[in-house]
């Protein structure tokens, strides 16, 4: 490799770090749920996985690892020779079954462990050591019968005990829940691990559910990938089929949680290296999100953005299409930007100068992020804006343009003459620029 691309490489690594270092920030202290099915222990990216969970919490995170073994029980069942039942999904557990079923969580559970243990002996001297706590956290009870069908050591959480988990988290350590429950007469039930992980989730006051499966995320028609999901469309792309393939799982451990106080929920590629940190640490992730409140927010601008607004407007008034404002301007006219809001970054903007005395007001400066251009964010920048307009009292809005006229059109925007121009503005109109009019009457 030539010293050039090495210090190209090098650039970006340096870019690369500066960028995550907000969301680093952002993260620090924050509860985590992870959700790994049993597949996941046995993909060839796991180990990989261990090492970013590793970095996780290194950066301050609060994290409780639980984790599936449905291939690890399916093969103890083929190894003696005995069917597995299910019924709606579920594991048909009775007495001779859960013996298999612990044997089987328990030898997962001890590859976990032996797992971070792996990589704390392998890490620099003097790096601290990630502790795994695992427990008897979860109080469970029989599903009971289903159908007719007694699904006897198949079980349901009853309780989670979270002042144990809090208290390890508190200490630093990494919580291991397995999908195991126990009744206070001494049975053992066979839980399942992603309806676990919900109840984890929630009952904590987690701020993430992070749900491992062997897909990229959630697809539309086309094969492209969601970046993000509103709990109406998590709901709608499940539907009513009941197969609970573990991807399935994940979107569905997503929407219940998000659903039940869960602020935000990611379903990631368990196969992708390093999906975890880039779903994490930047702005477009790596897999599909599940939201609950607005993930974009729409607010009045404030002066800390006048840099995310420089940002994103130079570029255009270097190619002439804006007229250039200088930080000085900007900062004294502030007050009249409307900014989109993305992770504490500014990703659109739009302003809305005021001219009383023709009960009108400008329109400027509607720009989206080249990211984030194509998904109609300029429009609801002008949809907010009309309404400010409409709650001062204008009768129209107006603005001028060089380049982007078809978009004010279709808007509802219609061509006008210089004339129709406030007084003030006319006065400053550059024929040199010779931009176009266009207004749009403001709803009653």
């Amino acid at each position: 490799m030539s010293t050039q691309v090495l210090a190209v490489n090098k650039q970006e690594y340096v870019k690369w770090f500066r960028d995550t270092s907000p969301y680093i920030k952002s993260q620090r202290g924050k509860t985590i749920v992870l959700m790994l099915p049993g597949a996941a222990i046995s993909d060839a990216n796991f180990m990989n996985i261990v090492s970013d969970i590793n970095l996780l919490s290194s950066l301050g995170m609060r994290l409780v690892l639980v984790h599936g073994a449905r291939p690890q029980i399916d093969q103890r069942f083929v190894e003696s020779g005995i069917e597995s039942k299910f019924h709606q999904g579920r594991r048909v557990t009775d007495h001779q079954s859960i013996q298999m079923v612990c044997q089987a969580v328990g030898a997962v559970r001890s590859q976990i462990e032996s797992a971070f243990f792996g990589r704390q002996l392998n890490a620099p001297k003097g790096a601290e050591y990630l502790q795994v706590a695992s427990g008897n956290f979860v109080t469970a009870m029989p599903y009971g019968v289903l159908d007719g069908v007694d699904l006897h050591y198949t079980g349901k959480v009853r309780k989670i005990a979270t002042d144990a988990i809090e208290a390890m988290l508190d200490n630093q350590q990494m919580v291991l829940v397995s999908p195991l429950g126990y009744s206070p007469t001494g049975e053992t039930f066979n839980l399942s691990y992603s309806e676990l992980a919900t109840r984890v989730a929630v009952d904590l006051g987690a701020d993430k559910l992070v749900s491992f499966c062997s897909e990229d995320g959630v697809c539309n028609a086309d094969g492209k990938l969601y970046r993000e999901l509103t709990l109406l469309e998590c709901q709608a792309t499940l539907g009513n089929d009941g197969d609970l393939n573990d991807h399935r799982r994940a979107l569905s451990a997503c929407y219940t949680a998000c659903k039940q106080g869960v602020s935000r929920a990611h379903v990631l590629n368990y196969t992708d290296d390093g999906a975890l940190l880039k779903e994490l640490f930047t702005r477009d992730g790596a897999g599909t999100m599940v939201y609950r409140d607005s993930y974009e927010l729409i607010r009045r601008a404030r002066i800390s953005d006048v840099g995310g607004i420089l940002d994103l407007i130079q570029p255009l008034e270097e190619q002439g299409i804006l007229v250039r404002r200088s930080r000085e301007r900007l900062e004294m006219e502030v007050e009249h930007f409307t900014v989109m809001e993305k992770d504490g970054a500014i990703v659109a903007c739009a302003a809305l100068y005021p001219f009383n005395s023709a009960n009108s007001g400008e329109l400027a400066c509607v720009v989206t992020s080249p990211e984030y251009q194509g998904g109609g964010r300029a429009a609801k920048l002008l949809k907010h804006i009309e309404r400010q307009a409409k709650k001062l009292g204008f009768e129209q809005l107006f603005t001028l343009t060089t380049q982007t006229a078809h978009w004010f059109i279709e808007q509802g925007f219609k061509p006008a003459n210089i004339a129709i121009l406030p007084d003030e503005k006319q006065s400053f109109y550059n024929y040199q620029r010779n931009s176009k009019v266009f207004v749009k009457t403001v709803d009653p």
